[in-house]
């Protein structure tokens, strides 16, 4: 590999496709909806509802069959992180070099994966949490909340949840849970033998199991101490495949040698480099019915 320049760099395919699964991995939406393939821009994607067959008895005629499209926009939305360092980490050894990226990488990876979270559930910027206009769908717009009860058993709230995602009808398979709502169930125990109600409940973003729903715990979920405002969500319950997302452009990382990319003072002068890293999102909610937001309208 020759030495770094400043520029857009070419990362190597066995460096970028794990990271870009890392990237994935490390969010809540991502692991319980699969990504799709997308272009650049805003897209059209477009569901059909044909309803049930009709029996034709002998000799019958056939009657019309019912069709009903709904159309799902994906937009989207570009997200950056910029990484300050020493230039004594821009080495021309080859080994050095990806050293060097691995360590840019790791910094970088955890923000990227988690932006998705905070548009997908709450269409807020990940830095400073105000609302961003361009984001017009996000789960939190949800009119199907329930309400969570101090003295209630966690899963109570989660019943509640599935009998209003069954009643759009849609099955609820998929909870998002915030940490605080995910360690009550977590700590759960049998009351005679101590033994752990959930035992194959995982405290990670990795998919575990839990009340025979997909589940996936982050702190993105209510989005605590990065929104503006509290958004009181402890939970996303429903359907996730009704969440279409994907990557429109890979990450390109620059390495950013001259003046102030980021506010924080010339790079010369701080004896500085930077690399930033970019990567564009698209998503859309074909239906918000297919999602109840579990809330503590108590807290904040």
């Amino acid at each position: 590999m020759p030495a770094l320049n400043t520029g857009s760099l070419n990362l190597p395919d066995h460096i970028l496709d794990p990271w870009l699964q890392k990237v994935q991995f490390g969010s809540t939406v991502a692991s319980l909806s699969g990504a799709i393939p997308m272009k650049f821009g805003t897209g059209h994607a477009m569901t059909f509802d044909i309803g049930e067959a009709e029996y034709v008895g002998e000799g019958a005629n056939k009657g019309p069959s019912t069709v009903t499209p709904t159309t799902v926009t994906a937009k989207p939305y570009k997200f950056h992180k910029t990484v300050r360092m020493t230039q004594e980490v821009k080495w021309a050894d080859e080994d050095y070099q990806l050293q060097a990226i691995d360590q840019i990488l790791s910094k970088i990876r955890p923000s990227l994966s988690r932006a998705i979270d905070y548009g997908v559930f709450h269409g807020i910027n990940p830095t400073g949490g105000a609302p961003v206009a361009a984001m017009t769908a996000y789960l939190s717009q949800t009119t199907q909340q329930v309400e969570v009860v101090g003295t209630d058993k966690p899963y109570v709230a989660l019943d509640a949840a599935d009998t209003a995602v069954l009643a759009a009808s849609y099955i609820p398979g998929d909870v998002a849970l915030d940490p605080a709502w995910a360690s009550k169930f977590s700590s759960a125990r049998a009351t005679q033998t101590e033994q752990k109600l959930y035992p194959n409940f995982k405290l990670s973003t990795e998919v575990s199991e839990l009340e025979n729903h997909r589940a996936s715990v982050s702190k993105t979920v209510a989005a605590l101490g990065v929104a503006a405002t509290a958004t009181k969500v402890l939970g996303f319950v429903g359907d996730f495949s009704t969440v279409g997302w994907g990557i429109q452009r890979e990450i390109g990382l620059e390495l950013i040698e001259y003046g102030d990319p980021d506010g924080q003072g010339d790079l010369k002068r701080n004896n500085q480099i930077a690399f930033r890293a970019e990567i564009v999102y698209g998503w859309g909610i074909a239906d918000l019915n297919a999602i109840a937001a579990v809330v503590d309208k108590v807290a904040g």
